[in-house]
């Protein structure tokens, strides 16, 4: 079975999104970008929840299209509308071709969702997420760290009453100083997991 991970550019201090839910304080360049098209690449699907996939959509269908695109912008835009998307939302009515709109219990949604894509499920949208990372459904984090601190907005983790423990398996510094972190989830000893 594949993995289910969260990717998501994010502050220093923690957030995804300021409190007007602007991204403009991200510092993606030709180099973090390539990194991006590499992963996508390698995902079944996606899920996602109402405010991202909003955010996605007002671009990437035709950003092909655009000539102020660069070729790595327009390779990603063709990665993303051959990947199947799952939109979770209670207040949408219908989306674009090639994604499906789902209603109901994520685990259950999850479970269906793997039948029919066993490779890796990458989920977006910090909102939708925290109802992953709250039923400890998340294998797999990687924050995209980059060099601002916005010091409020839509954070990457939700409050949580009990700590998941992680074990850092990746990182990378990019030339831009944004630095990429990935985490598994230890799921195979006693709090604070084993090596």
């Amino acid at each position: 079975m594949g993995r289910l991970i969260y990717a998501l550019n994010v502050t220093l201090d923690g957030f995804v999104e300021g409190l007007d839910h602007s991204l403009a304080w991200t510092s993606i360049d030709d180099e973090l970008h390539a990194w991006f098209n590499d992963r996508a690449r390698t995902l079944d699907a996606s899920l996602y929840g109402r405010g991202l996939y909003e955010t996605m959509t007002a671009y990437w269908p035709t950003a092909e299209s655009d000539p102020a695109a660069t070729e790595t912008m327009r390779e990603f835009a063709r990665i993303w509308n051959a990947t199947p998307r799952i939109v979770f939302s209670t207040t949408l009515t219908s989306v674009r071709a090639g994604s499906r709109l789902v209603r109901g219990d994520v685990a259950t949604i999850l479970g269906a969702v793997r039948d029919e894509f066993p490779g890796d499920l990458e989920i977006g949208g910090a909102t939708l997420a925290a109802s992953f990372i709250e039923r400890d459904l998340i294998d797999i984090y990687q924050l995209v760290i980059h060099p601002v601190i916005l010091g409020s907005g839509t954070r990457y983790f939700p409050d949580l009453v009990s700590s998941l423990p992680l074990r850092l398996t990746e990182s990378h510094r990019f030339g831009s100083g944004v630095v990429f972190l990935g985490y598994e989830r230890v799921r195979d000893g006693p709090a604070g997991g084993s090596d």
